[in-house]
């Protein structure tokens, strides 16, 4: 529902502007990768509810480009930017005093395996974590853009955030998390060299921060109160991702370049031995293979073109905040830095499968996407008399036409829930691999036939 609105919204104002059709030109390469979405599903349908997650896609990264459009039109970029900033800020700080206090229960109850139960709140740590990479590069403007920053009490505030987050993310040692915010770390320095500064000392600082934190609550406290030191290893291998990038990769070459269909990694005849071998999960722990494998290597080329278009404005930019000539600058930084460091990420784990992970995602990409071109120099989308009212009479059309179709699309999204909610108790008693990113209860719906019950409602 969040994004037929976002997108019912964004064409309604755009229609109201008159500038539907120049939002053509801004928004193309965001077609092209729905189109490749639903072509590919188009191609192979592959179950009884094949629809929902491509046209899901599809609507979760029109949402963010027109959005990001309509923001950056209207001049409120930096507005959104810092509005989104504040609310991370009170919502991280609240979420790291609560942990504080998950963590005293811990202590006090003597219980020692703290990786257990923090980070809390979630399925598992790896849901967390994808929320950690988009939001921890956010963390330094706290300290540079919002009002408040010079206020004592809202800088110790950050501080405290930004050391309980770094914290939990050695505690829980996210490695897909890490190794993301790493490399957008360095890419962000590199790109923007000295501009980035004032970002770059406040994010390797609340690492610090995080550091010390670590060594106090993980290991001076608990060898103190339990005479013993659980820290959880940092695994050099792969953690069982081989078997599955193998099954993907082998996927993804069945029908090049259209994929198996939508769902198909949960409901195909298995392909190589190793993933045989392996444990059976929800996702190949790799969006990217996992698209080219569902929806084929058109889906990945849509996406290459969508990530250099917007790399060609985002350069030009970058050219801009060196030359120190940016009004915002510094927020473009961080919202690149996230972004990036999201994308990485997305290369080992389910960052954009897991519903909390695009929930956090889809504002900061609508606001990275305002950011990511200059805005200009007085609001364009100034309502005129004289207009024509064609225009705008085939924008409303188009409004209606899309919200029939996703009202067709959310009522096979609703007989997908209820489908499988009836499934639950069978997937509990008979299957039970655990919860998966996959839209809700279990996440392992449809499965192979083999996997069904004997007779199942909708299947």
């Amino acid at each position: 529902m969040l994004l037929i609105a976002v997108i019912a919204l964004g064409l309604g104002r755009l229609s109201y502007r008159g500038q539907l059709a120049s939002a053509v030109q801004e928004v193309w390469p965001f077609l092209l990768l729905v189109f490749s979405f639903l072509l590919a599903m188009l191609q192979y349908p592959s179950g009884p509810f094949y629809l929902v997650e491509p046209v899901f896609y599809a609507l979760y990264f029109f949402a963010f480009g027109i959005s990001g459009y309509v923001i950056r039109t209207e001049g409120l970029a930096r507005e959104a930017a810092q509005a989104l900033v504040v609310v991370a800020a009170v919502v991280c700080f609240f979420y790291a005093a609560m942990t504080i206090t998950v963590y005293l229960f811990a202590i006090t109850d003597d219980f020692s395996q703290l990786d257990h139960i923090i980070p809390w709140g979630f399925v598992n740590i790896r849901y967390w974590s994808h929320i950690a990479t988009w939001l921890i590069p956010l963390f330094p403007l706290f300290l540079l853009v919002v009002p408040c920053k010079r206020n004592t009490l809202w800088r110790m505030g950050a501080a405290f955030t930004g050391a309980v987050w770094w914290w939990m993310l050695f505690l829980s040692s996210s490695r897909g998390s890490m190794i993301g915010l790493l490399i957008g770390f360095v890419l962000v320095w590199a790109c923007f060299g000295r501009a980035a500064l004032p970002w770059v000392r406040l994010f390797a600082r609340f690492a610090v921060y995080g550091l010390v934190a670590w060594l106090i609550l993980s290991v001076v406290i608990p060898s103190l109160v339990f005479d013993e030191i659980q820290v959880r290893g940092l695994k050099a291998d792969s953690s069982g991702r081989m078997p599955l990038w193998q099954e993907a990769w082998a996927m993804s070459l069945q029908y090049v370049p259209f994929g198996m269909g939508p769902q198909s990694w949960l409901t195909h005849d298995i392909l190589t031995d190793a993933y045989r071998a392996s444990p059976k999960l929800g996702h190949p722990h790799n969006m990217y293979l996992m698209w080219a494998a569902e929806y084929g290597w058109i889906s990945i080329v849509g996406l290459v073109i969508l990530c250099g278009f917007a790399l060609r404005h985002l350069w030009r930019q970058i050219a801009v905040v060196r030359a120190r000539q940016a009004h915002n600058g510094l927020l473009l930084v961080a919202f690149t830095a996230s972004v990036l460091s999201a994308l990485v990420h997305a290369g080992v784990s389910a960052v954009f499968i897991a519903p909390g992970s695009m929930l956090v995602g889809l504002p900061i990409l609508a606001v990275f996407w305002a950011l990511m071109k200059p805005e200009p120099a007085q609001r364009t989308m100034t309502a005129s008399v004289s207009q024509s009212r064609l225009p705008r009479m085939a924008g409303y059309a188009l409004i209606m036409v899309f919200l029939v179709a996703s009202t067709v699309w959310f009522r096979e999204v609703l007989r997908y829930q209820q489908a499988m909610a009836d499934d639950l108790d069978y997937y509990q008693n008979e299957v039970s691999l655990g919860h998966l990113p996959r839209f809700w209860f279990h996440g392992y719906f449809p499965r192979h036939p083999s996997q069904m019950p004997p007779q199942n409602n909708g299947l």
